[in-house]
């Protein structure tokens, strides 16, 4: 490891040697914009690390404290009811999982209630026979198997929670949202009921660990992801407002869960766009119960210090197009609901958290500021442009890896920096197409989308459209930065 960070070192030395031999003179427009860009990104991240540092190290510990502390005071414990979605899983995942919905099951104090939905007979089988030989069965936790139709996730999520509703939950049970390849903690329960003694919580969602099994720079990547999304959320925690509550699992307050306008929403959710028309949510499940408690004023949180495992498989054969296609299941949900979430205003939703949400548009086209302004003034103006930007990205997002990984203990491969500026310029490249292709969804594994179908007439015309009003922002995009860097 250490080899690999010195070799990375001399390699960002001798690039900056390369271009400082000629002097910075050259570079005097593109430095203006590559540093007033940066001047706003690495402002923005220094803001979200300083916020997150202060939620880890002094907000979340009394939170903490004082939740237990009233949690204990309760006369009856939470009871917890588990909803987990179950589709082309594999068998030895299926397995894993449900061993520690069970057991987590049979450590809930107040009891506890699990709806599994599936779609295979198979899948029927092996969770049975790994509920008859589980702690749960002598705890006394009611399992029910609910085998459907294979319709979509939103249309299981809606039926189980349906399902729950007649158990008539109170303001004080948590329903827990498992996916099917998503291992959760033993002491789940314990562990997140108490933040619900505070009536405003809505909902919480935790940390997350990968594995991922004979690819080891996907690995690597979501790894990293995660590293980010700790300091994220905490950001985001400090303020009583996390950005997402992750599909992988999630706690929300059992009333507002079974509520049946949160029922309805999450089966049958859209946005009416402008030009698109009435767009239905495929995806993005999670995004929609968010909307939902955001928009009613609900706090929602984040516990750093409970973890959940998914076991994710790459699900193309080659790295980059697997990161592209999850990117735009990522991204497009994101882009579906944040619309309407700027809409609700700064003072309905918190200026931070309404700033953020702005900031996830805004981010796409400071991104690619640099890298393009790089690019036109290597054609236009000196091919040392190049190394010279090289030597500043490596630094940068070595000098970033570093600060992330304090939030992981410290240490990191040596993969993270060109990997993260890999998610920022794809990332932002993404969000620039799926941003004006809102009506295009897809899952990754059960390979269903809204463009299965042949295209109608009106679906072509919506088509040349997006890609019109896509090309049209690229173009602006484009004669902007030809003129900060004085090229135009």
């Amino acid at each position: 490891m250490m080899v690999g960070h010195l070799a990375y070192i001399a390699i960002v030395l001798a690039l900056g040697s390369a271009a400082s031999s000629r002097g910075l003179g050259e570079f005097g427009s593109l430095i203006f914009v590559i540093g007033a860009v940066g001047l706003w990104r690495y402002s923005w991240a220094a803001i979200n690390f300083a916020r997150a540092a202060a939620y880890l190290l002094w907000v979340y510990p009394r939170l903490r404290a004082r939740m237990d502390s009233a949690y204990r005071a309760r006369p009856v414990p939470a009871h917890a009811y588990f909803m987990v979605t179950t589709f082309k899983i594999e068998p030895a995942v299926t397995t894993r999982v449900y061993r520690t919905i069970f057991e987590a099951a049979a450590q809930s104090r107040g009891g506890a209630t699990i709806v599994a939905s599936v779609v295979d007979g198979a899948d029927l089988r092996i969770i049975r026979e790994i509920f008859a030989r589980s702690p749960a069965v002598q705890a006394g936790v009611k399992l029910v198997i609910d085998q459907i139709p294979g319709t979509g996730k939103r249309d299981a999520i809606a039926r189980s929670l349906r399902i729950l509703a007649r158990e008539a939950p109170s303001s004080r049970d948590l329903l827990i949202f498992v996916d099917g390849d998503s291992c959760v903690p033993p002491d789940l329960v314990e562990r997140a009921a108490p933040f619900f003694c505070d009536p405003r919580v809505g909902a919480l969602t935790t940390d997350e660990t990968v594995e991922i099994l004979d690819a080891p720079l996907f690995r690597d990547w979501f790894d990293l992801r995660f590293m980010q999304r700790q300091v994220m959320m905490c950001s985001m925690a400090f303020g009583g407002r996390v950005l997402t509550l992750t599909g992988r699992m999630s706690v929300i307050r059992a009333d507002l869960a079974t509520d049946p306008t949160f029922i309805r929403q999450v089966q049958q959710d859209y946005i009416d766009h402008w030009r698109l028309g009435r767009v239905k949510f495929l995806t993005g499940d999670d995004k929609s119960t968010w909307f939902w408690l955001l928009s009613r004023g609900y706090l929602m949180t984040y516990l750093p210090d409970v973890k959940s495992v998914s076991m994710e498989t790459q699900p193309l054969p080659g790295f980059v197009e697997s990161a592209v296609t999850l990117m735009k299941r990522w991204f497009g949900n994101m882009m579906r609901t944040n619309g309407r979430a700027l809409a609700l205003g700064p003072r309905r939703i918190g200026l931070f958290t309404w700033w953020s949400i702005l900031d996830q548009r805004v981010s796409v086209w400071t991104t690619l500021a640099g890298p393009v302004a790089v690019l036109l003034t290597t054609v236009f103006v000196t091919p040392l442009a190049l190394p010279a930007y090289v030597a500043w990205v490596l630094f940068t997002r070595y000098v970033f890896c570093w600060a992330l990984s304090l939030f992981r203990g410290g240490g990191f491969p040596i993969t993270y920096p060109p990997l993260l500026y890999f998610g920022q310029i794809f990332g932002a490249a993404v969000k620039s197409s799926v941003m004006f292709k809102l009506d295009q969804q897809r899952w990754t594994r059960q390979g269903s989308g809204s463009r299965a179908a042949p295209l109608t007439l009106r679906q072509r015309l919506r088509a040349g459209s997006s890609r019109y009003v896509q090309l049209l922002a690229y173009g602006w995009f484009g004669l902007g930065v030809l003129f900060l860097t004085g090229l135009l």
